[in-house]
């Protein structure tokens, strides 16, 4: 056996892991709500989720469904989804800060390695630090947020623009 078959299997390897990460990172979902499913997926996923047009004008969505009471990755939460022309644009997870360590895992592994994560130490009296991940994939975005002054944390999870315009006035 030559030196160059354990080099090239751990490349292989390697490789591998590279394309499963990516293939993580690829497609940002909400428990099987991809962005840009429809209003009926989102409908379908969480029935008792509250359907709307939305209250101001935007380019970066025209309505949005809103559930108070649900599990996301196994954990309770409430959830806001955004659609533009009946294609969800971005989605907003709202948790217990408590549990931002354990949505944290689910996500790094359904997400991928993410891009940047910051994590400050707590403030005087504080228990939990400002905690911040960011994971970026084909013109999408996924960031969690959870600071320790607040009860709830954010996933906010958005494609293209969707941040600069949501709230842009028009």
């Amino acid at each position: 056996m030559s030196e160059e078959a354990p080099r090239h299997f751990v490349s292989i390897t390697f490789l591998g892991a590279i394309l499963l990460a990516f293939s993580a990172q690829a497609a940002f979902d909400a428990d099987g709500v991809q962005l840009g499913g429809s209003e009926q997926d989102v409908k379908k996923r969480y029935p008792s989720a509250h359907c709307k047009p939305l209250e101001w004008g935007s380019k970066a969505a025209d309505r949005r469904c809103d559930d108070a009471k649900i599990r996301f990755a196994g954990l309770e939460a409430r959830i806001t989804f955004y659609l533009r022309r009946n294609a969800v644009e971005a989605f907003d997870v709202r948790f217990s800060t408590r549990d931002t360590e354990k949505l944290a895992q689910v996500l790094k592994g359904r997400y991928g390695v993410p891009l940047s994560e910051e994590r400050e130490a707590p403030a005087a009296g504080k228990s939990l630090p400002l905690h911040k991940i960011l994971w970026e994939a084909k013109g999408a975005r996924a960031l969690l947020t959870s600071a320790p002054d607040k009860r709830r944390g954010s996933l906010l999870v958005t494609r293209g623009d969707f941040e600069q315009e949501i709230y842009r006035v028009r």
